[in-house]
């Protein structure tokens, strides 16, 4: 039986992979982006559609406060730009508007923009009316009421229902 020498200090044993081991690692990590990389795009695509879901839910809430504060009508829309004349009605992934005033028929002039929230550039927002979002000075949005749709291009989505009460009620949607 014939022992191995012993290492001496001069003497290095070099480590590394072999190219077996290397193929199969690399193999391992494919398989594990293969995998990943659509559960990630569904994690970000749901992401995207909470956000724009809490977007909404935020613009309604923080109009109906602010008709009931102000005791005055308070309208909700999205326009294209900050000196746009009239509510563009059924693209609400732009930014949206909350405006003092009834803004008839989407129409801007005469009105005071109060805030506008930013969109999120993710998913597609359309309302199933096509006139603004409007609160009376109870809260109430009664006429006004109606369903948002929110869909992401990986068919995932949601909804937010707008009731005559003046409340935005989210749940999950097929798109």
């Amino acid at each position: 039986m014939r022992l191995a020498p012993p290492l001496c200090h001069g003497t290095r044993r070099h480590g590394g992979l072999t190219l077996i081991e290397l193929i199969v690692a690399i193999a391992v990590v494919a398989i594990l982006f293969t995998w990943a990389i659509p559960s990630f795009q569904r994690f970000s695509a749901r992401n995207e559609v909470a956000a724009e879901v809490m977007r909404i839910r935020t613009a309604l809430q923080l109009a109906k406060n602010t008709a009931v504060t102000r005791r005055r009508v308070i309208a909700v829309c999205p326009i294209a730009s900050m000196s746009a004349t009239k509510c563009e009605k059924y693209d609400w992934s732009l930014p949206i508007a909350i405006i003092d005033g009834h803004a008839t028929a989407g129409d801007l002039t005469g009105v005071e923009i109060l805030k506008v929230l930013e969109p999120t550039g993710g998913p597609s927002v359309t309302f199933n009316r096509d006139y603004p979002v409007r609160f009376q000075s109870t809260g109430w949005s009664r006429g006004h009421n109606g369903t948002f749709l929110i869909c992401h291009a990986h068919a995932t989505g949601a909804n937010v229902v707008i009731s005559n009460s003046g409340r935005a009620t989210a749940g999950h949607k097929d798109c």
